[in-house]
């Protein structure tokens, strides 16, 4: 689906992105520090034109560690300059110039008492060039955008390459095994997970469209399931009143459903909302269930704060800006351009 925009009233800046990895630069903003000491070492990395895998294979055999030991908070995009943290079982202190390989070195070298796990990132830090786009239309976007809130929408490469994810993930979930791919999907647990995460990120996608079009983005709605947004703890809304300033304040969000058969339920209009939705999908809690383990379900947070720095550069601009883990720079930079970015990003 095409998404909606915050900012539909204001024009975008126009422009290209990513024209070459310099381009776009992700820095990724870690949950915690290594504390120092410990087994694993950790090893802060820049990258360019490199994957993620890529460049934990070559320390891994530089170290001579096993790959399936390493970690990493997640992956990052190979067409970017990128910044992170990766963790190696190593007793000893190697020198960091040393571990450097094509399209990458270590920038920072420290220790920790547990191997980094897939998720222990706060967000990520973006910097993107756009040439050719109009700084002044960037600023009023910019700041629309920090007054109205950033749709929390998942960027068009939750979908995959060709776009058909999702409609695999139902597939899967309707038992419909005869289409060929939801086959190959139902004996590849990691094809099975991303199917089924597609068709979640869809559902919550047209949730939150509709709450833009309904004029109920910053809204709080009896029986809304809210997120607090500091701490991620989640509650009912009773009285959407005392509710609305908080959701004005950016310090709780409507919380959309990533559809599972464990999902927190909302009530009241919230949930007749939902239920319509998942009625005009065709899906039914018993679908659900089966996709078990991969498809309990959860929620997520439809507004989210955020403070986009510009700087002009010849022939363009530069935007400036942090988000946190699994939001896309694709939803920003799309409010800024008024054009379906794609980035690329790395889930």
């Amino acid at each position: 689906m095409t998404l909606p925009f915050v900012t539909a009233d204001l024009p975008g800046s126009g422009g290209a992105i990513k024209r070459s990895p310099e381009d776009f630069r992700v820095d990724e903003v870690p949950a915690y520090l290594p504390q120092g000491d410990g087994p694993h070492l950790y090893l802060l990395v820049e990258k360019r034109g490199r994957t993620t895998p890529d460049v934990v294979r070559g320390i891994a055999r530089a170290l001579c560690v096993p790959e399936r030991d390493c970690g990493y908070a997640g992956l990052k995009d190979r067409e970017a300059v990128t910044t992170q943290w990766l963790s190696f079982p190593c007793p000893r202190d190697p020198d960091p110039e040393r571990l450097a390989g094509e399209g990458y070195r270590v920038l920072r070298a420290s220790r920790h008492q547990n191997k980094l796990k897939a998720g222990h990132a706060r967000g990520n830090r973006f910097g993107i060039a756009v040439r050719g786009g109009d700084l002044a239309r960037a600023a009023a976007c910019a700041e629309g955008l920090a007054a109205r809130g950033l749709p929390n929408f998942f960027g068009a490469q939750r979908f995959g390459r060709d776009g058909d994810n999702a409609a695999v993930g139902k597939l899967l979930l309707q038992g419909r095994l005869e289409d060929p791919r939801a086959r190959r999907a139902a004996r590849d647990r990691f094809l099975r997970r991303l199917t089924l995460s597609a068709w979640q990120s869809a559902l919550f996608n047209r949730w939150l469209a509709e709450r833009l079009a309904d004029g109920l983005f910053a809204a709080a709605l009896a029986g809304d399931v809210m997120k607090k947004l500091d701490s991620g703890g989640v509650f009912d809304c009773a009285d959407p009143a005392a509710d609305a300033p908080r959701v004005a304040a950016f310090e709780i969000s409507p919380a959309g459903p990533m559809f599972g058969h464990k999902l927190r339920p909302a009530s009241g209009e919230a949930l007749a909302r939902e239920e319509r939705l998942l009625a005009a999908e065709g899906v039914t809690l018993d679908d659900l269930r089966r996709g078990g383990g991969e498809a309990e379900g959860t929620r997520r947070a439809a507004r989210l704060p955020v403070q986009v720095s510009l700087e002009p550069m010849e022939g363009g601009y530069r935007a400036s800006f942090e988000l946190p883990r699994g939001s896309y720079a694709t939803v920003v930079m799309g409010e800024l351009t008024k054009s379906e970015a794609d980035l690329g990003e790395a889930e």
